[in-house]
């Protein structure tokens, strides 16, 4: 069952890499990072996106956020998390590419693990992608979601920056 809104995000890890090898430019050293310690007590914009570098998600969904972080933060938003079924080196280089770096926080699940968990995932095994997460926007304050819009099979409307900022 998919999570809804007024339930608490499940307990679960996350990873990320915020550094580059100066040598190489390559995103290095991974974080495993606890979901329960990353929410508390925050106001947190979570979106998730079948996948970094692909169309919409590198073309509208991922930018929409980076252009929109000062508004986001003007209406009490904490941070900012992109989450995506995609390693962390891939989901560093992506933020890079995007210089999304200090705005959006760029959040790996893997294994598609976390999205499971939250039952937001969808099976992209006939497009040669596997287990994905659906495209989605949530707001959580303190672990609690408050506010959930998930996209049709396709479709992006309901999860853009510009209609979270509508609903704050």
């Amino acid at each position: 069952m998919a999570i809804q809104v007024g339930d608490r995000l499940p307990e679960g890890t996350l990873n990320e890499s915020t550094e580059f090898d100066p040598a190489t430019g390559c995103p290095a050293k991974p974080q495993t990072l606890n979901v329960g310690d990353l929410v508390k007590g925050k106001k947190i914009v979570i979106f998730a996106v079948p996948g970094a570098f692909t169309p919409t998600c590198s073309a509208q969904h991922l930018p929409g956020y980076v252009a929109s972080f000062d508004k986001l933060k003007a209406k009490g938003v904490d941070e900012i998390w992109c989450l995506a079924v995609n390693d962390a080196f891939v989901m560093a280089a992506w933020g890079r590419e995007q210089k999304a770096n200090g705005k959006v926080r760029m959040l790996a699940d893997g294994g598609a693990e976390y999205i499971r968990k939250l039952g937001l995932e969808q099976d992209l095994t006939a497009k040669g992608l596997g287990v994905r997460s659906q495209r989605f926007a949530a707001v959580v304050e303190d672990g609690v979601v408050t506010q959930l819009a998930v996209e049709a099979p396709s479709k992006f409307e309901v999860s853009s920056a510009e209609a979270i900022l509508a609903r704050l």
